[in-house]
């Protein structure tokens, strides 16, 4: 699939790892799937190492 910017493949990728839990049987409502592209990098610089550290997902928990 062609993604028109990081910020669509970051919310795809996203999306995907919520369909994943949602099919490893948690709830839907628990879930919330968002992408942020380019806008959050961990680490700056455009070389391999700085892409590869910034191509992640992450996953938080809270009690709510």
């Amino acid at each position: 699939e062609k993604f028109n910017s990081n910020w669509h493949l970051s919310s795809s990728r996203a999306i995907n790892i919520v369909k994943f839990f949602i099919e490893e049987g948690i709830e839907p409502h628990r879930l919330v799937a968002a992408g942020f592209g380019e806008n959050y990098p961990i680490e700056d610089g455009d070389g391999d190492i700085s892409l590869q550290k910034n191509r992640r997902i992450e996953i938080k928990l809270t009690t709510r």
